[in-house]
């Protein structure tokens, strides 16, 4: 009896610190990129004291906002377990057609300076803009649903395609010199934030509580984490899954608008390899590329953090050459971080 009494008490502290490490593993395994983040940002703070001040902060930010439109809706495509590579191509796509219908076709037959054309209001132009994003995202998720074709397959042709479609729709020119009223949504500010920034965090806002707190956002959830049981189920899967494609062009078009109004230039090599930084984004917030688990924090966490790795390794004078190398190589270990915290959990 005391053997007994004995051994259940040698295990117990045993059974203990099991738990502890599993603890911190789920620990980690949900706040790793914010973690990183934090020590990311105190290290160039430390290494480059102009990393802090305001202004940087806010550029950091103002630079992100796009990115962090994208990943807004990759983040709903990859919870399905899908991928969309055509991102960049459709939104350089919906910026042309925002920068069209805004100038005119006078003004750019003619090259007219910014309030010379003949253009139709703004909100028809932006209008316009994510209607195509959204009709190029619906194609792509029709031919995904109904023609059986892989995420992956049809998005690479969607990226080849849809960067064509902008270069024949402008003639190989960019179209540039939009009005103020334009200009203001790439360039303006509210108090101290930039008006980019503004409409991220409201659509990040947004996108969070359709996903936590919304009936579609838990069958989201259902078919990234067993596409064939969530069918068996009763849900409109393919139906589901066309309609992740669509809001991702939804803000393919908004950022193709807010990158036009930012640069004062709408051009055909807008959003080249946006997709990879994207993508990246998403997966280092914690978003599964196995579809079912994520979410919009991490995804806003996970472009933060390589925005401020940019941004800080610019300030050290590192060339840009190696923060693609860098930032490859995290999405690598994001990938095997995620798949390794899963496994101990099982």
């Amino acid at each position: 009896m005391n053997r007994a009494t004995d051994a259940a008490v040698e295990q117990q502290p045993a059974k203990e610190t099991e738990d502890r490490q599993f603890d911190v593993t789920a620990v980690l395994g949900r706040f790793a990129a914010l973690i990183f983040l934090i020590v990311l940002g105190t290290a160039f703070a430390i290494l480059e004291p102009a990393f802090v001040n305001p202004i940087n902060l806010f550029n950091v930010l103002r630079q992100v906002s796009v990115y962090g439109l994208l990943a807004i809706g990759m983040t709903f495509v990859i919870l399905t377990a899908g991928i969309d590579l055509s991102i960049g191509s459709l939104l350089a796509l919906s910026g042309l057609v925002v920068a069209a219908v805004e100038k005119g076709s006078t003004g750019l037959l003619t090259g007219a300076a910014a309030g010379e054309a003949s253009g139709y209001p703004l909100p028809v132009a932006i209008l316009a803009a994510v209607i195509v994003g959204m009709a190029g995202g619906g194609l792509q998720g029709l031919a995904i649903t109904r023609l059986r074709v892989p995420p992956f397959v049809v998005t690479l042709g969607g990226l080849s395609a849809f960067r064509g479609a902008a270069l024949v729709f402008s003639g190989g020119q960019p179209i540039s010199a939009f009005s103020e009223d334009f200009r203001y949504w790439g360039q303006g500010f509210i108090g101290p934030v930039p008006v980019p920034v503004v409409i991220f965090l409201s659509f990040a806002v947004l996108a969070y509580i359709v996903l936590r707190y919304t009936r579609y956002g838990r069958y989201i959830y259902a078919v990234g984490g067993n596409l064939e049981a969530a069918r068996l189920s009763g849900l409109n899967t393919d139906r589901l899954v066309a309609s992740v494609y669509v809001i991702m062009g939804f803000f393919a078009g908004l950022s193709g608008f807010v990158l036009a109004a930012r640069l004062n230039s709408a051009e055909q090599v807008a959003g080249l390899g946006y997709e990879l930084t994207v993508i990246a984004g998403v997966v280092i917030g914690g978003t599964s590329l196995f579809g079912g688990e994520g979410g919009i924090f991490g995804t806003i966490i996970g472009v933060l953090l390589i925005g401020v790795l940019n941004n800080g390794l610019t300030l050290m004078n590192v060339s840009s050459y190696y923060q693609q190398i860098i930032i490859g190589i995290i999405i690598v270990f994001a990938v095997f971080f995620d798949q390794m915290i899963k496994r101990r959990q099982r």
